[in-house]
């Protein structure tokens, strides 16, 4: 029985998979032999510093194939804040002498608000564009937004809370016809892995991925680089990732990224699975009579907002807890601070106090999702007598 069960009789349901997902067998038998045999530094010369080098060469090539891009243009990172900091601020400082605008949205992640609000401080004039209800920016606001002044646009592919997926093409349209010299930076943490990310097709020059997202370890992940964009680098050491992200290399969490992509499916192949598993939980919330969905039927399947009205999110969270039944109240990152996502898509603080967001892998089944219906069935009853 693991220390998660030893309290309750009842089994683990996790629900959290765009905070972090468990990770995979695979990466860590691959992160464990890092640790155990390839330990060396794949800078050194010597053969223990060629055997991390090709297990890191082995990692780059997989995750290139995966975006369809060349090895060369992928860099690994810290992690996804790590790569959007990257791109935010390399993008942006690259393209200064051409331009001082910069065009993202009011719900990206927090280490791209957070960015812009440095670069801001810099001197770059900032535009955040608002979703519709739906949860999407219309791609008639990046247009306006897009000038021939602009010289990085940020745009998500999915995003954390809802699953809206975001229009990344309309953007790199938009950048085309205003003649701009705008590198796009699109943020696909939430969207690898789980819809096909081809940084090309997207018309993307900068894309954010992380491992621990897809079953792989934390402290990794990587970001793309187009061979025919430039960036410059805000750390300086010695050398490596081709000095945009020098530092010796974090060997074993790479090796867990490799063996996290050997044991990703094919993400169309996955869809309908994961479709039919977000209408399944879905039509269970409902039948409640007590949830509000906010996540729209064309949104990532592997995410689902939802309310419950006249419950705070906090109090319903532990309230499932309690029964080992783990999800959250929106980003991870935003530790309670209430969802500014929802609220810049028009919802009222109300809900926006009481919102869930359910986020699943492709372990979890309709049994996981009864479970969190009867809960929040349960859940509705007695914390309302209180």
């Amino acid at each position: 029985m693991t220390f998660l069960q030893q309290d309750l009789e009842q089994p683990v349901t996790y629900l959290d998979n765009s905070s972090t997902t468990q990770p995979c067998p695979t990466a860590v038998s691959r992160m464990t032999a890092a640790l155990t045999e390839g330990w060396g530094n794949p800078s050194s010369l010597h053969r223990l510093g060629m055997v991390a080098q090709l297990e890191m060469d082995a990692a780059r090539w997989l995750l290139a194939e995966k975006l369809s891009c060349k090895p060369a243009e992928v860099y690994f990172t810290g992690g996804g804040t790590e790569a959007n900091n990257m791109a935010l601020f390399g993008g942006a400082m690259a393209g200064r002498r051409r331009g001082n605008r910069v065009v993202t949205t009011a719900i990206e992640h927090p280490s791209v608000l957070e960015a812009a609000a440095a670069l801001e401080k810099e001197g770059f004039q900032v535009v955040r564009l608002t979703p519709d209800s739906d949860g999407k920016v219309p791609a008639a606001a990046l247009e306006e937004a897009i000038d021939k002044n602009t010289v990085l646009v940020s745009v998500m592919y999915v995003n954390n809370e809802t699953g809206a997926i975001q229009p990344v093409e309309a953007a790199a349209a938009a950048i085309r016809r205003a003649g701009a010299p705008a590198l796009l930076h699109c943020d696909c943490v939430q969207a690898f892995g789980k819809i096909p990310v081809r940084p090309a097709r997207l018309g993307a020059d900068l894309v954010t991925v992380s491992a621990h997202k897809i079953h792989g370890p934390k402290g990794v992940g990587a970001l793309y680089v187009s061979g025919k964009a430039r960036i410059v680098p805000r750390v300086f050491g010695g050398g490596q990732e081709k000095n945009l992200r020098p530092g010796t290399e974090p060997t074993p969490a790479i090796a867990g990224f490799r063996g996290a992509l050997e044991e990703l499916p094919e993400p169309a192949a996955q869809l309908p699975k994961m479709r039919r598993l977000r209408d399944y939980a879905e039509e269970k919330l409902r039948q409640t009579g007590e949830a509000v969905i906010h996540s729209t039927p064309d949104s990532l399947p592997y995410i689902l907002n939802f309310s419950l009205p006249g419950l705070r999110s906090e109090i319903l969270l532990h309230f499932l807890e309690e029964r080992n039944i783990f999800v959250s109240s929106g980003s991870a990152c935003a530790r309670g601070k209430g969802s500014y996502v929802l609220r810049a898509q028009g919802i009222s603080d109300r809900l926006a106090d009481s919102a869930i967001r359910v986020s699943f892998s492709r372990y979890n089944t309709e049994a996981d999702a009864d479970r969190l219906a009867d809960a929040i069935r349960a859940a509705a009853g007695r914390l309302r007598r209180q």
